[in-house]
């Protein structure tokens, strides 16, 4: 197969080339033509329309590059190669009747000539792009027929399906496509690309065993949870593998290649809608910027990492603590886009006060992504001195270097487990949202100058590094059991690319002192998150067995994201909402976060210090939970 690419593919330039000699030598048929035509008629010299011919092919040159003639992929043959065409033959014609051959160049031309030349040239040209399309086809043809390609269904007869396909032709072809299913029943029969749409999604069990298919590809990005997991419960049922395009807000930003074709994951099944992000407002926010992301190596801050670089800032600075972290996220980083941003891998732990100072003050970023932080429970539980170096003094260090250097934004990643917490580390968050809310200049007004620090609260992202997802995936993998610690127990869940999106975007609308809080849908039962990861997995539950083990030290049946007496103030985007935050003056948590000392009950005078800041500031009445404070905000605006 690379001998039989060697041997026939061809570079661009040379493409062009072969198609401008091709038009050329046409045009010259077309006249021709024409004037065998028109010999019952007239009977002119041919060699006084040679000038002409000239000038023909010279505008057509011209004008084809302009209308990117030469540009196109001729196996993708279609109405605006036509069009292409077209309007550059007219144009041509138009040019050369009315300007040159009146004003500058008088020869005895007559219009009919001039026409049937033109006519026939356009047609020429474009049943030559027909044949080299058909000949690319039936060439792609022989070549598939020689190779061992899995037999494949795709899901979606729509624009997804459309793009699949188109890059299908372009890329070394992996798949042999059988059909179509789709279920708008007003596309049965119809033709794709090609393809035959053969049935609705229902009946996809009897076209795999019918047409012995091997693999499914679901291309409908925007296909419901529900529906999504009956098609892998039918595909696993009879033993053929799944993949799905990515969502449509990542095909928008980062285009489509077949390698980007996934395994369908645990959050396809819950349903989470993908994040419209303002594109053009983050544009304005973050190109030709100098960004800083702390916790750079780590899931939320690497994600961070990547969503902003497709944005093109002038430089991004990766700040970790964990070399081998920092290292992978620079390689990934520096391949796809170090030819147009400047990444600068740095060492630096948060808790080291002088040298977080000292790179700001080098760099002088605009805007500070602070997603360094100690996250696991448990572990914090067990090291509560820990949680307060670094989710606390890390946080006050950061954000306090970041006003000192003039920084525009200063944005920290917080956690629902801030919200009424009950553990060390859900109450070193609450201090360190505290401090960060604390230390904004207050009384700015759009425009002025002055850091503006804000902070995001969500709940549990799929497949970070604490997440349960990977411990799942573990057990699976080992037969089982699953072991959850009790059946009751309910989350909020989002995928890492949607996380990070909404923190940057967040961001971009910060005017400084708000906790951002993220829409989290509706909670989710871990045993039936466990139950659908056993399904992803091929198995059932007779397969895997699901255990309760008891809820660890730190631990709550349920999070929330609103303390008690806080409110919902105002959804400012999609998923968005500005929270009303009880707080307390920043001189009174600078001088118990410096009181902090290693001692027994360090983790009761935390925890503490965290629930009793709300309950001093707010008098409690009966509590609105946050999805019904969003239902009544978005109704009202409604």
């Amino acid at each position: 197969m690379l001998r039989y690419k060697e041997n026939f593919s061809m570079s661009r330039k040379l493409k062009r080339m072969i198609l401008g000699i091709a038009d050329t030598c046409l045009i010259a048929m077309s006249f021709m033509i024409s004037y065998i035509w028109l010999l019952r008629i007239v009977h002119p010299n041919i060699l006084t329309y040679l000038p002409t011919y000239l000038i023909t092919v010279g505008l057509y040159l011209c004008l084809g590059a302009i209308f990117k003639v030469f540009s196109r992929i001729n196996r993708y043959v279609d109405i605006t190669t036509v069009l292409a065409v077209g309007y550059s033959m007219v144009t041509a014609f138009l040019v050369h009747w009315l300007v040159i051959n009146r004003w500058l160049y008088v020869i005895d031309m007559r219009l009919r000539f001039l026409s049937l030349s033109y006519l026939f040239s356009v047609l020429l040209i474009c049943i030559s792009r027909f044949v080299w399309s058909l000949l690319a086809q039936v060439i792609n043809h022989e070549r598939k027929s020689s190779l061992n390609l899995k037999r494949t269904l795709v899901v979606g007869a729509g624009e997804a399906a459309s793009i699949f396909f188109k890059s299908l032709e372009i890329d070394d072809p992996k798949y042999d496509i059988i059909g179509i299913v789709d279920d708008n029943i007003n596309k049965r029969g119809t033709y794709l690309h090609n393809n035959r749409v053969l049935g609705n999604i229902d009946d996809i069990a009897t076209v795999v065993r019918d047409r012995h298919i091997e693999h499914v590809i679901i291309a409908i990005p925007s296909l419901s949870a529900g529906r999504i997991e009956e098609i892998v419960q039918v595909c696993n049922a009879i033993g053929v593998t799944v993949n799905r395009m990515p969502h449509a807000q990542d095909i928008l930003i980062n285009g489509f290649e077949l390698n980007k074709l996934r395994d369908v994951s645990v959050s396809d099944l819950l349903g989470r809608e993908v994040v419209r992000l303002d594109v053009a407002g983050l544009k304005n926010e973050l190109r030709g910027k100098i960004i800083l992301v702390t916790g750079a190596g780590g899931s939320i801050g690497s994600e961070i990492c990547r969503q902003v670089i497709r944005f093109r800032p002038d430089k991004l600075l990766l700040v970790g603590q964990g070399e081998n972290s920092i290292y992978h996220i620079h390689r990934e980083l520096e391949t796809a886009y170090g030819h147009r941003t400047q990444i600068i891998p740095i060492i630096a732990d948060v808790k080291d006060r002088d040298k977080i100072f000292r790179l700001m003050t080098h760099h002088r970023p605009d805007i500070v992504y602070h997603a360094a932080a100690h996250k696991h429970v448990p572990l914090m539980e067990a090291n509560p001195m820990e949680a307060v170096k670094n989710n606390i003094y890390g946080t006050k260090n950061v954000a306090e270097a970041s006003k000192s250097a003039g920084v525009s934004k200063f944005v920290m990643v917080s956690t629902d487990k801030a919200v009424n917490p009950a553990n060390v580390m859900g109450a070193s968050k609450r201090i360190a949202e505290m401090i960060v809310t604390g230390l904004n200049e207050k009384g700015l007004k759009s425009g002025e100058n002055g850091t503006k620090l804000s902070a995001v609260r969500f709940g549990n992202v799929l497949g970070s590094r604490g997440s349960v997802i990977p411990v799942f995936k573990e057990q699976i993998a080992k037969g089982g059991p699953i072991t959850l610690t009790d059946r009751r127990m309910t989350r909020y869940f989002m995928t890492i690319p949607e996380a990070s999106r909404l923190v940057i975007q967040s961001g971009m609308l910060s005017r400084g002192g708000e906790v951002f809080i993220l829409d989290m849908g509706e909670p989710v039962k871990i045993y039936d998150l466990a139950r659908k990861m056993i399904t992803l997995s091929g198995l059932t539950e007779k397969d895997i067995q699901i255990v309760e083990v008891g809820i660890r030290p730190g631990e709550k049946l349920f999070e929330e994201l609103l303390l008690t007496g806080e409110e919902v103030k105002q959804n400012i985007f999609e998923k968005i909402f500005v929270g009303q935050v009880a707080t307390l003056p920043i001189e009174e948590v600078v001088s118990f976060v410096d009181s902090l000392e290693e001692s027994d009950d360090l983790a009761r005078k935390l925890i503490d210090f965290a629930n009793q800041s709300v309950s001093n500031q707010v008098e409690v009445t009966k509590k609105k939970d946050f999805l019904t404070q969003v239902l009544e905000l978005k109704t009202s605006s409604n």
